[in-house]
């Protein structure tokens, strides 16, 4: 990457981490990573997944445009292991730093500390909110209607979502219920419940803006 380049940087914290305990936030920073490292096939760049502030996260997303599906399929990553388990998403968009170390830590340019800030912002003062995007706009409407559907997903509805939300997918509903070991009619369900459809066109919408 050069400084030339766009880039995106989630910023995330875990919601009620002390109620999760050690045990449960382990579990929620394996999911994470796990999804980072999913993700780096639809960035083709490592997201360089960072924990900081003991329940606190940071990547880099080298395709920007995909930033929202990016926040929403931590959310899912999360939610699978249960209700009890979501984060904060602040997302902002800048261009890129010279060099990305990886440990996202030492970044101090000011796209890392929009994404930061943003976060900081919407715990103290949007309360309810659990999502947002720096550049306001339509970025910033779609990102709050994403969240409200994503704060109601249950953990069966966020594990069919997960593989869907993979931009490259091809997977049919019955590909997917095979991949978590349940019925074809199970996981059309509750992708229809996690508004799913809706939701596929509005990212498509978004994303083919972005390419322009």
């Amino acid at each position: 990457m050069t400084g030339t380049e766009a880039i995106a940087v989630l910023t995330g914290d875990l919601v009620n981490s002390a109620g999760l305990g050690p045990e449960g936030i382990a579990r929620a920073f394996r999911a994470l990573a796990a999804c980072a490292q999913d993700q780096a096939g639809w960035m083709g760049a490592p997201l360089h997944f960072s924990r900081h502030r003991g329940d606190g996260w940071q990547v880099v997303l080298a395709r920007p445009g995909l930033a929202l599906r990016s926040g929403l399929a931590f959310r899912a990553a999360l939610r699978a292991l249960g209700e009890e388990f979501d984060s904060y998403v602040s997302i902002a968009e800048g261009p890129a730093p010279a060099a990305i170390a990886p440990d996202l830590n030492r970044q101090t340019e000011g796209v890392f500390t929009l994404s930061g800030r943003g976060l900081d912002e919407m715990k103290s003062g949007r309360p309810g909110l659990r999502m947002a995007h720096a550049a306001g706009g339509p970025l910033g409407a779609a990102a709050i209607l994403a969240d409200r559907l994503a704060q109601g997903w249950t953990p069966a509805q966020a594990q069919a979502i997960l593989p869907a939300l993979d931009p490259g997918h091809d997977l049919t509903h019955a590909a997917i219920a095979r991949s978590l070991g349940k019925s074809r009619q199970a996981v059309t369900k509750s992708l229809h419940s996690a508004g799913h459809e809706a939701l596929a066109q509005a990212l498509a919408t978004l994303e083919q803006g972005a390419r322009r």
